[in-house]
């Protein structure tokens, strides 16, 4: 590593200038993308931090290997083998700090619209001092008194943020599916095989969407009970028909031409994809069969429960669980459409322009500022100059929400107390189970409006 790029890590670290990789041959990144991977980080680290402390297993490992453990835990005052590090109460501080950290900042960063600003060089820049300021936070967080208080009263605030980050999720979803739909049918214009990506992709989404649904009618239901599984798969394959047919209604075609099925197939398999979650975490139910007391609702093979690998449906729901908290905190930052359906547009839109990759802006560096080749690291795009091109605020408060998110997440909701990393995506679990559902309807409801909200308000401009 060449001293310029010493010099230059050190003023990323401890100074406002822009983080870049010592490697000139890296492709280059922008200013504000290179920001928000930082904090990503930053937040990824913290999930991690939460997913060992709510492992016994991991604690255990720690006691067997780490000489004078009890001594330490005794010295930092977290018990005997320090209880206080592990479970449900670790995480609740630990993401008590993390959201803390972004909820400064959110207060910091409203109103910063120029990379000038003395707030937005703290923004971009002295990642080493606001990592030390993080650590501090979640350690700090283990020395609040009176737990069973803090507990309780963090236990709702979290549910809150939660819930409202699960909403901006689901629009989220809807704005994609929309933008999708809008930018392949764009293309359909000037070449026609555009036609039949259309079709292709939308054929393929409902297949997936009815496999899934026969899968859960198997596995989920039995003739001598599950009424429960039954009605809510029976309603939720009901509104999927419904919204589909609403999308292609000639109403809605007068209003929206671009509107079709493509969206509809997208919101299908999302609605499929938490109703499987769901079931997966409703207790089972039992009945009587040939004198033994046997589990239904529950997946089966061959007249025997099939066996799954606990820690691999674990790490699966983990890793599906903070792919959707990521895609939510990053894409939510930089679509001005995000969460604002239904509220009429003030810009002019932009041109629309058929591309595969649909999700990512064309790469235009326009009259931007380059630097870092001439010191051997990666190249910096600085494309704040002329202004922000993202809301830092809007930015750290997603962050903030998606903290509370994992927290609940990972402490099962409302049932915190016997919650263990090894069984925390297993089933028997109704406050997940119920929390999930009423996702899947919420995500129906905000899809149904986009469809028929230039209908009811047809002098309104709308974003999708």
């Amino acid at each position: 590593m060449s001293l310029a790029c010493c010099v230059s890590q050190l003023a990323c670290c401890c100074g406002s200038s822009e983080c870049a990789l010592c490697c000139s041959g890296c492709p280059k990144i922008k200013t504000s993308t290179g920001t928000r991977v930082m904090y990503t980080l930053y937040h990824i680290l913290g999930t991690i931090v939460c997913f060992l402390m709510l492992s016994p297993t991991v604690g255990d490992v720690l006691k067997e290997h780490v000489p004078y453990y009890n001594e330490f835990c005794r010295t930092i005052q977290a018990g005997n083998s320090c209880e206080k590090l592990v479970g449900y109460s670790a995480v609740y501080k630990v993401c008590f700090g993390m959201a803390v950290f972004f909820f400064i900042f959110f207060l910091l960063m409203i109103n910063v619209n120029t990379s000038k600003d003395c707030r937005a060089k703290l923004h971009n820049g002295f990642w080493f001092v606001k990592l030390v300021v993080l650590i501090g936070m979640c350690a700090g967080a283990f020395f609040i008194p009176d737990e069973d208080t803090f507990h309780k009263a963090w236990m709702y605030i979290g549910a809150a943020g939660a819930f409202l980050f699960i909403l901006i999720q689901l629009i989220l979803l809807v704005e994609f599916a929309h933008t999708w739909n809008k930018t392949w049918w764009a293309g359909t214009a000037q070449n026609k095989c555009w036609y039949v990506a259309l079709t292709l992709v939308t054929l393929i989404l409902y297949l997936v969407a009815i496999f899934a649904l026969v899968l859960m009618v198997i596995f989920y239901t039995d003739f001598d009970g599950c009424k429960l599984n039954k009605i809510l798969l029976g309603v939720n394959t009901g509104l999927c028909f419904i919204v589909s047919m609403v999308a292609i209604s000639p109403c809605v075609q007068k209003y929206q031409p671009s509107s079709g099925l493509l969206q509809s197939a997208v919101i299908s398999c999302y609605v499929m994809y938490l109703t499987f979650s769901s079931l997966a975490n409703a207790p089972p139910e039992y009945v009587m069969k040939n004198g033994v007391n046997t589990s239904i609702c529950t997946p089966q093979l061959l007249g025997k429960g099939l066996q799954t690998d606990d820690k691999l449906v674990s790490v699966l729901g983990a890793i599906i669980m903070y792919g959707c908290v990521l895609y939510a905190c990053l894409v939510s930052t930089t679509r001005s459409s995000s969460i604002t359906l239904g509220v009429s547009s003030v810009s002019t839109p932009e041109p629309i322009q058929a591309r595969c990759c649909f999700c990512f802006a064309p790469d235009e560096e326009g009259n931007y500022e380059v630097d870092g080749s001439e010191r051997g690291v990666q190249k910096v795009i600085h494309n704040e100059k002329p202004g922000v091109v993202y809301s830092y605020s809007f930015f750290h408060f997603v962050f903030f929400l998606g903290s509370l998110y994992v927290m609940m997440t990972l402490t099962n909701w409302l049932e915190y107390e016997t919650v263990e990393l090894e069984t925390l995506f297993g089933s028997g679990n109704p406050s997940t189970f119920w929390i999930k559902m009423a996702s899947c309807w919420i995500c129906i409801l905000l899809f149904l409006w986009t469809l028929i909200a230039p209908m009811c308000c047809p002098k309104r401009e709308f974003l999708v």
